[in-house]
C-alpha cells in the first residue's frame, strides 16, 4: 500500500490514539508498537487490517483487525478524530 493511500485513509477519521502505518512499512515501524497489550489494527475497508494483522500475530503480537475497516467502526459508534495528522518527531 502506498504511503499516500495510507495518509488519506487515515484522514479520513483516524482512531483516537491511532499510529498511521501503512502495510509497506510495518516492518521498520512494528518496533513502536506497544509490546504490553493488544494491538488493534484498522483500515477503510479490512482488507489492509486483515493482512497487518496477520503479519504482526506471525510476529508474536497480540494484533486484532477491525472487520469491515473504519466505516463499520464508524457505524458502530466507535469515536474518530478530527483535525489534522501529527506526525511523531
Amino acid at each position: 500500500m502506498a504511503r499516500e493511500v495510507a495518509q488519506e485513509a487515515f484522514a479520513a477519521g483516524p482512531v483516537p490514539g491511532a499510529l498511521p502505518m501503512p502495510l509497506r512499512s510495518a516492518p521498520t515501524q512494528c518496533g513502536e508498537l506497544p509490546a504490553d497489550r493488544p494491538v488493534h489494527v484498522i483500515c477503510a475497508g479490512g482488507n489492509h487490517s486483515r493482512t497487518a494483522g496477520d503479519w504482526l500475530i506471525s510476529r508474536e503480537i497480540d494484533a486484532h483487525s477491525a472487520a469491515d475497516g473504519t466505516s463499520a467502526w464508524v457505524r458502530g459508534g466507535h469515536p474518530v478524530a478530527a483535525g489534522p495528522i501529527e506526525h511523531a518527531a
